[in-house]
C-alpha cells in the first residue's frame, strides 16, 4: 500500500532521483531541502517515513532526527538516514539518535525501496501489501478483500482500514484517539465516538463467523484485537 514519504535532502538531483523511484513504487512523496522546511511540512502533513540526509544546511540530519524523536506527534515516524559518511561510528551515531536504518551514498534505488519496505513492515505493517490471516479471518490489502472462514465479507472502506490496523497490531490496547490518528489520519478532526460506530459495524459483519470476538473492548482504555478471550 502507498506510504507518504518525506525526503529531506538539499541536493536537487538526488531528491529528483528519489522522487522518481518512490513514485514508481506507488508511494506519495513530499520533499524539503532543509530541516527547517521539513519541520514546516510536517505540521500539515505527517509522513509515514522520512528519508533524511545527514549533511543539511543549518540544522544537521542527526539534530533533526533527535528533534523528531522528542515530539510526541512524530516520535514514532520511521527514519532512514542517507549519508556519504562511511565511518562505523557515524552509522552507530545515526542509529543511536533514533534512525531505523542507514544507507551510504551512492546507493541502489532498488535496495532503498527494499529497505523502505522492510522498515514499514516492521514499524507500520498496515502500510504493506502482505496478506494477514488470523484464525481464518483473512485480509488481502492488494485485492481489498476480506474473507472469514472462507466466505467473503462485505466491508466498507473505513472498516477495512480499521480491521487492517487491528490485525497488524494484535494484542495491543489502542485508545480512540490513537485509532483516529492511525486509521482516519493525523489531521482528520472527527468525534472520538465515531470510532465506536465503526467498531460496531465491523463487529456486525464479523458476527456470523464468530470473528467479532477478536475485537475486544478494554474498559476505560479503548480496544484490542486478540485471539485470547481471557
Amino acid at each position: 500500500m502507498a506510504a507518504t514519504i518525506l525526503i529531506v535532502e538539499d541536493d536537487p538531483a538526488i531528491r529528483e532521483l528519489l522522487i522518481v523511484n518512490l513514485e514508481a513504487s506507488a508511494h506519495r512523496v513530499i520533499e524539503a531541502g532543509s530541516a527547517e522546511e521539513a519541520e514546516q511540512l510536517i505540521v500539515h502533513n505527517l509522513p509515514d517515513l522520512i528519508l533524511l540526509d545527514w549533511m543539511l544546511p543549518g540544522r544537521s540530519g542527526p539534530q533533526f532526527a533527535q528533534r523528531i524523536r522528542m515530539v510526541e506527534r512524530t516520535k514514532d515516524v520511521p527514519i532512514i538516514m542517507l549519508t556519504a559518511r562511511t565511518d562505523e561510528q557515524d552509522r552507530v551515531t545515526g542509529l543511536e539518535i533514533g534512525a531505523d536504518d542507514y544507507m551510504v551514498k551512492p546507493f541502489s534505488p532498488r535496495e532503498l525501496i527494499a529497505r523502505i519496505k522492510a522498515v514499514l513492515r516492521r514499524r507500520k505493517p498496515q502500510l504493506t501489501e502482505d496478506k494477514v490471516d488470523v484464525n481464518g479471518l483473512v485480509l488481502d490489502p492488494v485485492t481489498h478483500r476480506v474473507t472469514a472462514a472462507g466466505a467473503a465479507v462485505n466491508i466498507g472502506p473505513t472498516e477495512f482500514r480499521l480491521l487492517h490496523f487491528f490485525m497488524t497490531h494484535p494484542e495491543r490496547v489502542h485508545s480512540r484517539s490513537q485509532l483516529l490518528d492511525k486509521v482516519w489520519g493525523d489531521h482528520v478532526f472527527v468525534e472520538e465516538r465515531t470510532v465506536d460506530v465503526h467498531i460496531r459495524r465491523l463487529r456486525s459483519v464479523l458476527e456470523v463467523t464468530g470473528h467479532d470476538s477478536l475485537i475486544q473492548t478494554v474498559r476505560g482504555s479503548g480496544y484490542r484485537f486478540s485471539i485470547n478471550t481471557e
